[in-house]
């Protein structure tokens, strides 16, 4: 995964190898690699292009899709993007876009230049990231290795982002590997693909409607919470509510050096593409590239500007964006499932006509759902 000793190591400073002992040497080759370490891959002629790949995990062949950024240089080091899928989707929904989410989330128009990234959209086992036994995280644990052997990355820059059950899964490696992710964005989701460790911090943003009918605006709450507390943020109180139509976007005040929380409230469903009244255009790509790119390869963040504090509430930054009207994704009149809502399988009575333009596909005996 790279070296294990700082970065400065073999720029003049020479290390005295003779004054570590054993125990320490042992330690240090336990730990994930440092800030600042460029992959194995810089410098290399990649055999990895744009395309699907292949490996193997617990006997069972996963697949992923490698998006590499234009004119790929082998000696610069890229960021490195995950991109996870909802439930129902595919790796190639996501590099596509389709089912009312945009391709790779939206972001790759805004991460050009020298904020380029690789990105990567893996395929879920049976259209989900349920994570049994960690599978799924040693899935990313073998991606990472695969691609950073091959490919020029920053390894202080790991991203990760998805919606619903893709927002889960990047929680989870936020979870599982703190060392190894820089920061996550989540789009409406709830603690389902688990959270092994959970108790370091890392950088954090998370968006959520009030009127989610699929993963309720609670279950995105216990998310954040975790995170906030992890880092060392001021908590809330009273809860940041929607402007209208317009999204809340609050910046935790207080958090740890380089590990800050944003909590973003929309008045809206389940929905990965959620706009703002009088905007054409989702928020959730500028948002993310703009919490994302503070950070820099040693894993310091560049300083923002102070922002302006809510009166009555001074840990508290409420920042509302101006963006789009409400999408025409939400719950339809009557008995009627909201896109990406369930609406279907055993036990289940709630509704089973989906909203205008999906279709009530069968995951399993168990859960039917609207894409």
């Amino acid at each position: 995964m790279g070296s294990f000793f700082p970065a400065s190591v073999g720029k003049g400073r020479p290390l005295a190898i003779m004054q570590f002992s054993t125990i320490a040497l042992l330690a240090l080759s336990c730990v994930a690699p440092v800030l600042g370490a460029r992959s194995p891959g810089c410098g290399k002629t990649p055999t990895i292009r744009n395309g699907q790949y292949t490996t193997t995990v617990n006997g069972k062949q996963r697949e992923y899709i490698v998006r590499l950024p234009d004119n790929y240089d082998r000696n610069f080091a890229y960021r490195l993007v995950f991109t996870f899928h909802a439930l129902g989707g595919n790796a190639q929904q996501i590099a596509n876009g389709g089912g009312g989410t945009l391709a790779w989330y939206g972001l790759p128009p805004l991460m050009t230049g020298n904020n380029s990234a690789i990105f990567i959209s893996p395929n879920g086992l049976n259209q989900g990231w349920a994570n049994t036994g960690g599978e799924d995280i040693t899935f990313v644990d073998n991606m990472v290795r695969t691609i950073e052997n091959d490919l020029c990355v920053e390894q202080s820059l790991r991203f990760a982002t998805g919606f619903s059950y893709g927002g889960a899964m990047s929680y989870s490696w936020a979870c599982s590997r703190p060392d190894q992710v820089r920061a996550i964005s989540v789009l409406s989701s709830a603690v389902l693909s688990g959270c092994n460790g959970g108790t370091q911090p890392v950088a954090y943003y998370h968006q959520h409607g009030t009127r989610d009918s699929v993963l309720s605006i609670s279950m995105g709450r216990q998310m954040r919470d975790r995170f906030v507390q992890n880092n060392g943020c001021t908590p809330l109180n009273p809860e940041p509510q929607p402007n209208g139509g317009r999204s809340t976007k609050t910046e935790y005040r207080n958090c740890l050096p380089g590990k800050p929380v944003t909590w973003v409230i929309f008045d809206g469903d389940h929905n990965p593409s959620q706009q703002d009244q009088g905007s054409n255009t989702p928020f959730a790509p500028g948002n993310t590239w703009e919490f994302w790119r503070q950070f820099q390869a040693d894993g310091s963040s560049n300083p923002s500007p102070e922002p302006t504090s809510n009166p009555g509430n001074p840990q508290t930054t409420l920042i509302t964006t101006s963006r789009a009207p409400e999408p025409t994704t939400g719950p339809a009149p009557g008995p009627t499932a909201p896109r990406w809502g369930q609406c279907g399988g055993q036990g289940w009575n709630g509704p089973t006509v989906c909203v205008s333009g999906t279709t009530c596909t069968k995951l399993n005996d168990y859960y039917h759902q609207c894409l």
